[in-house]
């Protein structure tokens, strides 16, 4: 190889590495917002009242055992309507990709298997957090809902945020946001890798103009 294109080689390799290195500090300089976010939420939950709890989906099973991740948001939801701060959940998630079990009744049955008798409304079409919204919005809309506490995980609440001000969601409604424990039952890993994924989440949703 001759010296000329021995330089441009290594002058190309510098440039990958500097490109990859301010990638690692994109995603790291999110992931700090989003974890920033999050303890907030932790530490000030919501305190009004509202008319219901809307209860985002996330992956139903996990080797063939229910996602913690899931049934701590529903266990949420639950308390606030425990607490009287809500008068019905409404659940929303769609089939999964990967074992095409519906969210939306998945999370209904373990919310009765967990005592909860209340009014429970199921969306279960959808498939991302902004069709999470979207679809729930006529249903929200239909039992005359005003307020609503939107509950997740979270690390998944700044996007949340995002989507529900960029689509009119929280101009619809009187929103409030509660934090699901992040501990996700016995499986800490499963919540650290959600939110590792999170930053790319929010890139994508914002190269597609979402936010």
């Amino acid at each position: 190889m001759s010296l000329p294109v021995r330089a441009m080689v290594w002058r190309w390799r510098w440039r990958l590495v500097a490109a990859v290195l301010v990638l690692c500090a994109l995603h790291a300089s999110l992931a700090a917002m989003i974890w920033r976010h999050a303890r907030e939420r932790i530490a000030h939950p919501p305190t009004a009242q509202a008319d219901a709890a809307l209860v985002l989906g996330n992956r139903a099973y996990l080797s063939g055992e229910i996602n913690p991740c899931l049934t701590n948001r529903v266990d949420r939801g639950i308390e606030l309507a425990r607490a009287g701060q809500v008068r019905q959940l409404v659940v929303s998630g769609g089939k999964d990709t990967e074992d095409a079990r519906i969210e939306a009744q998945v999370m209904e049955t373990y919310a009765r298997q967990s005592g909860f008798t209340g009014t429970l409304l199921k969306e279960a079409l959808s498939s991302s957090t902004r069709q999470n919204l979207a679809m729930s919005w006529p249903l929200l809309e239909a039992a005359g809902v005003k307020r609503v506490i939107v509950v997740s995980d979270p690390y998944h609440l700044w996007r949340i945020e995002r989507l529900a001000h960029a689509s009119g969601f929280d101009r619809a409604f009187d929103v409030q946001y509660a934090a699901a424990s992040p501990t996700c039952g016995h499986r800490p890993f499963l919540f650290f890798r959600g939110a590792l994924r999170e930053p790319l989440a929010i890139v994508n949703n914002a190269l597609n103009g979402y936010f």
